[in-house]
């Protein structure tokens, strides 16, 4: 009971932050203002929920409450896309490339690095999370080595280009995109909570799972694409954020003494959407643009990191 109480207000505060932001200082052209701040709303709030999901489920596989997906690359190999195609056609890349292939061609590319990273690792029935966490880290260092090399050669007015792409903004939203990542959400999280109490036995450890006869490496593996498809999405519609998971992961833990995924995952997606929903807020009406929602999430998360790295050194 203390649970529902607890996703009610949390709720409340979800629908209260988003009418704050839809309705506060309303300009005289309001059907307009409302119409785009509506769309920015609702994005923010499908991101959210994708990396609130992705990561709830991700370090439920991992037994590590430190980890999220973007230790797997993900973000790497999105900026590394976006640097190679500046790098290929300079201030011509919104000409040779359109948002919405962009959009797509970056999904694409994620999930083609999921596909084969976990086809090669996860094999002949063995459970390989560690190794694949380590290759996931290995690729990403290298694909950020690279990014970074391509952006030092470039022209700087060309860097600019790849500049808005490296922080996540809710400024520069497609409409189309937003329909096409609300049925990619969708879908996956039907799937996802079809099956959801699958995740209460991978929680109890691999063994445990296996004896209780849950068939462990092939729900895995369903979990880690659904975890890509939903990292690509929200990555590819905003721009990366990578502290957001650990950040609203473990407030969620904090507030919910609980290991039943039918309520944390719901819970985290709500605490996902506050500081998302809040954060971009701030930026808007308080530094009025001077900073990104990713720099804010980034430097809170990380000063929470590093709390939870000397709290997890302590126990």
């Amino acid at each position: 009971m203390k649970h529902i109480i607890k996703i009610g207000v949390l709720s409340l505060l979800v629908l209260a932050l988003s009418s704050l932001f839809l309705f506060y200082q309303l300009p005289g052209n309001w059907e307009y203002a409302l119409e785009r701040r509506s769309i920015k709303v609702a994005t923010m709030l499908i991101v959210s929920c994708c990396i609130a999901y992705s990561s709830v489920v991700f370090q439920t596989i991992t037994n590590n409450k430190i980890l999220t997906p973007s230790i797997m690359g993900f973000e790497a190999v999105y900026l590394l896309f976006q640097t190679l195609i500046v790098f290929i056609y300079g201030d011509k890349t919104f000409q040779m490339i359109t948002s919405s292939g962009n959009f797509f061609l970056s999904i694409g590319l994620m999930l083609i690095f999921a596909f084969l990273l976990f086809v090669f690792i996860f094999k002949k029935g063995k459970s390989n999370m560690y190794f694949l966490l380590l290759i996931g880290l290995v690729l990403g260092t290298l694909f950020g080595t690279i990014s970074s090399f391509l952006q030092l050669v470039i022209d700087p007015n060309e860097y600019l280009i790849i500049e808005g792409q490296m922080f996540a903004s809710f400024n520069k939203i497609n409409s189309d995109l937003f329909w096409y990542a609300l049925v990619v959400m969708a879908g996956s999280f039907l799937v996802g909570f079809r099956k959801i109490r699958r995740l209460d036995l991978i929680a109890l450890g691999r063994e445990n799972a296996i004896n209780l006869g849950l068939n462990y490496n092939k729900s895995v593996r369903n979990y880690l694409f659904l975890i890509a498809l939903l990292v690509a999405v929200s990555t590819a519609l905003v721009g990366p954020m990578t502290f957001l998971g650990i950040l609203v992961t473990n407030l969620t833990y904090e507030l919910f003494k609980t290991y039943r995924h039918a309520i944390l995952i719901p819970a985290c997606c709500l605490v996902s959407c506050i500081a998302v929903v809040g954060g971009q807020f701030l930026v808007e009406r308080v530094f009025a643009f001077n900073t990104t929602i990713s720099i804010i999430i980034n430097f809170i998360g990380g000063i929470y990191f590093m709390f939870l790295l000397l709290k997890a050194k302590k126990v």
